[in-house]
């Protein structure tokens, strides 16, 4: 008798679906979909929409790296806090040719917050407050509606 399926190819390559043909037939979200950025993401996201918003103001921001870290370091670099409070930021001077710096601690803003809106403002005020302290300004005068949540 003869077969009409003809035979697959033996050279086999990745299984996209299960014998069944079910499973996974692409992303749950298109990437242009909030739903599909990392919390990572998006917290990148948010502090990059604050710097922004100050760069109008502040033209020199551009000549400053600002950083997302999880977690602030415990090392010898002079980053020193108390167990009584975990910063939420920080800054490192320029030197040795590189930028200066405006670190903001993701994981401790995070967890002081509840949703998106109270994040996005305690991570505008973080960023405005490690700013004035780079520029040796108050955070006032880097932000003129700061505090007025």
């Amino acid at each position: 008798m003869e077969n009409p399926v003809t035979p697959r190819a033996t050279g086999r390559g990745p299984r996209r679906r299960d014998r069944h043909g079910r499973g996974m037939r692409g992303p749950i979200a298109p990437p242009q979909v909030p739903l599909a950025a990392s919390r990572a993401e998006a917290f990148a996201d948010l502090v990059q929409d604050s710097v922004e918003r100050l760069e109008r103001r502040w033209p020199q921001l551009a000549d400053i790296d600002f950083v997302v870290l999880e977690v602030p370091r415990l090392d010898g670099t002079g980053h020193v806090w108390s167990d009584e409070a975990v910063p939420l930021g920080g800054t490192v001077p320029a030197r040795d040719g590189r930028p200066a710096r405006v670190v903001v601690y993701r994981r401790p803003v995070e967890i002081r917050t509840k949703g998106r809106d109270e994040r996005a403002a305690l991570v505008h005020e973080v960023v405005v407050e490690q700013v004035a302290e780079l520029l040796g300004l108050t955070p006032e005068t880097v932000d003129p509606r700061y505090g007025e949540d």
